[in-house]
Parts: C-alpha cells; structure tokens; sequence
C-alpha cells in the first residue's frame, strides 16, 4: 500500500461551503474510489489550502479509472466550484503528489 500527500487550493471565500459539502460525500463516489483501489483518502484544511493523504496500491492507475467513470465524472464537476486546482509537482505520482520528505515510523534509529 502506498500513501502519497496532495495539496490543493480553495477558491476565495468557500472554504465553509467546500467542508459542508465534505460531512458526508456521495456514497456512490466512495463506492467507486474503492472500486479504483483508494483504501483510505483524508483531507486536512488550513485557511484555503488543503491537504490530502491518500492510500491506494497503484494512484496513477486509480485516477486513470475514476476519470473514466460518470460518478466521478459528475463529482468533480461539482467540486470545481470551490477548488482552483492542484498543486504541480514535476518530481510527483501524476504530477500532483507532494515531495516526501520523512516518516517516523520508516526512520530505523
């Protein structure tokens, strides 16, 4: 299982609307994350930036699923009204991951 970091940004001034919408997100979209090969996928917010960790097996491939897919297809249209997009990273998984820098757990001593 492979964990990877995301960052993304808010648009101005929805940050409460964008956490509403995340209280409870379609199940059919959790379904079919799943489905993609997503275990686990946490979102973490500081002022307009959010952070995610996501834990999947193969996260290119994932995401090359779920664009393919209506549900998804149909979330992320809703969701551009409040995100203004990714964060680049050239050294990145798919050119969004955040550069990994150190895990406690992976340090031997």
């Amino acid at each position: 299982m492979t964990r990877l970091a995301l960052h993304s940004r808010l648009l101005p001034g929805t940050e409460e609307a964008y956490e509403i919408e995340h209280a409870r997100v379609w199940p059919e979209l959790v379904t079919v994350m799943r489905a993609a090969g997503i275990a686990d996928w946490s979102i973490w917010r500081s002022g307009r930036d959010l952070f995610h960790l996501v834990e999947c097996d193969d996260y290119e491939a994932a995401v090359a699923r779920l664009r393919q897919d209506p549900t998804d297809q149909r979330w992320q249209q809703h969701m551009a009204q409040f995100v203004e997009g990714f964060a680049q990273n050239p050294e990145g998984v798919a050119g969004q991951s955040l550069r990994h820098v150190w895990t406690m757990s992976e340090q031997t001593d």
